[in-house]
């Protein structure tokens, strides 16, 4: 009783903490486009596809006719790609008024969008609903016409069935992720994404009179959306899809390897059978009839664990070793069973057996490793299936390397409590090696798939030619979908297949451009997938991490490739959401991307005057993300913040990418950062990987070449600046002539931004915590005001909805369960002293309203030279401003 009394006060505790009466309703209209200063939409031309379709320039960058052009956008998210045609328009124009030039059509195809653009209620899904594809054609003319582009995405949550005319066993894999999988290897289903294809792209939209294949306001068309097969297995897809196309795979593993090595024996000499002598016993006291001497017992992190002697044993052992797990840890090797000590040459055959069971069916995992610094596994992880009954286990492998301090470790017990016991352990020189199981031959076409699940115990050559294997067909497959759409269907648009990070960056090089996504502390489901209730957000911000989701995008890129970054986003709740896209923006612009969307404007078509935050990833009634999409968006359409002077480079061969993921794991395949590109290279220079067949530019840097010590890392061309000199406030500058920005934990400090603009935060309600931005939206910053000139100022931090159901759950862990709160969104009004270059008696300053509309004027000091001081704050119950300043004579700069 005590503790849950405990608990309900923390919570009570944290619900006052955040409803502070500092706070005030700021609502974005969702009808009304921005207004004034803060229309962005003379960025766009008009209409999209004006100047012809978007094509790749020989510098690697996206062009209409002669100019290069850059896309700020967002993703629609099912019902939402089918706007009501009454809506369609005001939210078309909302778009290009914030500045976005380009649209996502994201989960189209999926069954629980209402309406979905497959009509699942004909019988399978390869007939299109003629109202959504209506409400489709009309809301992209209406984009188009406001100079906003489309990418469309294809296979994304489709649902394939038997009524599609594939296997029955088709209806009992439930996740259609699953089934995606099958379709890079399983020719019918491909047929079938072919045909979903067709029906779209060739359609014609009678808004426009044009087909999506002709349409030049069509930018990009995407194939498959966060998938693979490599992808796949290593997340154990191939291991648990039904028998009738497991069997299609292992047909075509079989022709591979008829094709590479032409009989049975030539495939065990290649992969390495080998048959020596055991040699003698390695470990001490295997058994445990002396006790537990030899045996050490690690605890880490706070977890909990004894080891005892036991009488239960396997028929042939009298003793055996009882491992409990009490509390886990945060970490599987957090509890770990090992004898250290022991001498092991590589490329010597070794033989493991052990006798184990558990409590419950689990899994460990077993390995010969180093009992030192760095701790490297010596062989494979193997990871070993315990049930409740004794069971014997042996695996023969090769060590890797010599060594003369290995052990032999039991870990992987430290994330649940339980019960191991573990005897008859032994490690003997030699062995029997067998690649191939009693009567399985190629000549029969009997070799068996690969498991995901029996990785740690396959031989080294066969997970190589497993893995080139599945590369292959995944080739084939993005190939035949590419030529499909470009030759067949006449697409002009430009063609990608899915995100490096499912798939590598060899594999996606020879498209037409190459994506990625990312999300800064996604939400996380300890109990099931996307569960309402049980859910949390690490509520941290980016600012404080050395690069944070930077350090994993870069290395993705591929040298002389238009990169873009399809998904993105700070999700809600967390309360520093403000930074994101204005980092995303900037360092986009560093390492000169091409493309930035947000995810998601929103999922709905209805209640779009929620007036609240609606969830993780909708922006639209996102009061803070909604204002640093503008500002963000005029950067980055503008180029305010330019290229890196140098570039970081490293090659990147396919065989060094099937090396690298013998060890990778499904949503993080292989990248640059695998061949030495150090993310935090991202915050100073531009990074790229050189795929196969591509040379290093003679005056790229090596990796090796870049310093990143220290507690400031500042861009090549000196305008970007990220500071970590001051303990958990880290702050961004930002010191372009028409884009400036203080990021980060700034409250109390003075920052001189160049051009005569100083910028002093603040104490916020984050502990200095807000974001920022100065944009020139016409004229420029200068002491000598020739012309008008016209300032976007946003200033914005923490934001939350009206009695949302905030808790606390440790280790910087909140959630607001399914409780999301109410409207109005209530934000805090950030204070800043900004000083600006131009003479006080020339400047007017506007408090914006929710629409950009002007609702009040601040008063405007100077300062002992003159130049105009502003003081905004959380009086004007705003996040944005305008300043107007009109000629009069140059004051000095102090």
């Amino acid at each position: 009783m005590r503790k849950i009394w405990l608990s309900v006060t923390l919570l009570l505790i944290a619900s006052r903490a955040f409803a502070q009466d500092d706070l005030f309703p700021f609502v974005v209209p969702w009808d009304v486009a921005p207004a004034g200063v803060a229309d962005m939409s003379v960025l766009l031309h008009r209409p999209a596809g004006k100047f012809g379709h978007v094509h790749v320039g020989a510098d690697g960058h996206f062009y209409v006719g002669a100019q290069r052009i850059r896309f700020w956008g967002v993703n629609m998210t099912a019902d939402a790609c089918f706007q009501h045609k009454a809506n369609a328009p005001k939210v078309a124009l909302r778009l290009a008024k914030a500045g976005v030039n380009v649209v996502r059509f994201h989960h189209m195809d999926a069954p629980w969008a209402n309406p979905s653009l497959i009509n699942y209620a004909a019988g399978g899904s390869r007939q299109l609903n003629t109202q959504a594809l209506d409400n489709l054609d009309y809301f992209f003319a209406q984009l188009k016409k406001v100079g906003v582009y489309a990418n469309l995405n294809l296979v994304v949550h489709r649902l394939f069935s038997s009524r599609d005319g594939l296997p029955a066993e088709i209806d009992s894999v439930t996740d259609m992720k699953d089934q995606h999988v099958i379709g890079f290897f399983y020719q019918p289903m491909l047929e079938l994404q072919k045909e979903y294809a067709r029906l779209l792209l060739t359609h014609r939209n009678p808004y426009t009179g044009l087909t999506y294949a002709q349409d030049p306001a069509v930018a990009f068309v995407e194939i498959n959306n966060e998938n693979g097969l490599i992808h796949g297995f290593l997340g154990g897809v191939t291991d648990r899809i039904p028998s009738v196309f497991q069997t299609d795979l292992q047909r075509q593993w079989n022709e591979w390897l008829i094709a590479k090595y032409g009989n049975t024996q030539a495939l065990r000499q290649a992969w390495g059978e080998r048959n020596e002598p055991l040699g003698s016993e390695m470990l001490t006291n295997g058994d445990y009839t002396s006790g537990l001497n030899g045996w050490i017992l690690e605890q880490h992190a706070g977890a909990q664990a004894s080891a005892t002697q036991s009488t239960s044993a396997p028929p042939g052992y009298t003793r055996s070793v009882r491992i409990e797990v009490t509390r886990p840890g945060t970490q599987s090797w957090h509890v770990q069973w090992n004898q250290p000590g022991l001498t092991v040459e590589g490329r010597r055959l070794y033989t493991l057996s052990f006798w184990a069971r558990a409590n419950t069916s689990r899994s460990i995992t077993v390995a010969v490793a180093m009992a030192h610094d760095p701790w490297l596994g010596l062989g494979p992880w193997i990871s070993v299936p315990l049930t409740t009954s004794w069971q014997r286990f042996e695996y023969t492998f090769v060590v890797s390397q010599s060594d003369t301090n290995a052990r032999v470790l039991f870990t992987g017990m430290g994330l649940q409590t339980g019960t191991y016991w573990i005897t008859g352990v032994s490690l003997r020189p030699g062995g029997t090696m067998r690649v191939l199981p009693e009567g399985q031959t190629l000549e029969a076409k009997t070799v068996g798939n690969v498991l995901r699940s029996n990785w740690g115990a396959t031989p080294e050559p066969v997970q190589k030619d497993w893995l080139r294997f599945l590369r292959d067909i995944e080739e084939r497959y993005w190939t035949s979908l590419y030529r499909y759409l470009k030759q067949d269907l006449g697409v002009r648009a430009l063609v990608t297949g899915t995100i490096v990070g499912c798939t590598t960056p060899n594999l996606m090089a020879p498209m037409d451009l190459v994506d990625t996504h990312s999300y800064w502390q996604h939400p996380e489901f300890p109990g099931g997938s996307w569960d309402s209730r049980n859910w949390f957000i690490r509520n941290i911000p980016m600012v404080n991490e050395r690069g944070g989701t930077l350090t994993s995008l870069a290395p993705k890129r591929v040298l002389g490739k238009p990169h873009t970054l399809s998904e993105y986003n700070h999700p809600a709740p967390n309360t520093f959401t403000s930074e994101g896209l204005l980092i995303a923006a900037a360092y986009g612009l560093l390492q000169d991307w091409d493309a930035i969307y947000f995810y998601t404007y929103a999922h709905r078509r209805d209640d779009l005057s929620a007036r609240r935050i609606t969830g993780f990833f909708d922006i639209d009634q996102h009061p803070t993300q909604w204002i640093s999409l503008v500002a963000a968006g005029a950067m980055f359409l503008r180029g305010d913040v330019a290229p890196a002077q140098k570039l970081v480079a490293v090659s990147l061969s396919r065989e060094q990418e099937i090396e690298t993921l013998r060890g990778s794991w499904a949503w993080r395949l292989v990248d640059g950062s695998d061949v030495g590109l150090r993310g935090e290279m991202t915050l100073k220079h531009r990074v790229a990987v050189a795929t196969e067949g591509q040379s290093l530019p003679s005056d790229a840097l090596r990796p090796d070449q870049v310093n990143t010590s220290g507690n400031t890392l500042i861009s090549d061309t000196g305008q970007l600046k990220w500071d970590w000199s001051v303990s958990g406030k880290g702050v961004i500058t930002v010191s372009s002539p028409r884009s400036k920005a203080v990021i980060g934990f700034g409250g109390g400090r003075q920052f001189d931004l160049g051009d005569g603009v100083q910028v002093e935060p603040g104490n916020t309600r984050q502990n200095g915590f807000g974001v920022i931005t100065l944009t020139v939206k016409q004229g420029a910053l200068s002491p000598q005001v020739t012309q008008t000139t016209q300032l976007l100022i946003t200033a914005t931090g923490y934001v939350q909805n009206t009695n949302w159901g905030w808790q606390e759950l440790g280790d910087n862990r909140v959630t607001v369960r399914d409780n999301w709160g109410t409207a109005p969104t209530l934000v805090e009004g950030i204070p800043a002293r900004i000083t600006l270059p131009m003479p006080a008696g020339a400047v007017q300053v506007y408090a914006l309203d929710e629409r950009g509309a002007r609702k009040a004027k601040l008063p405007v000091s100077s300062d002992s030279g003159g130049r105009a001081v502003i003081q905004i704050g959380p009086q004007y119950r705003t996040l944005w401003y305008e300043v107007v300043a009109t000629a009069r004579r140059a004051v000095t700069p102090r």
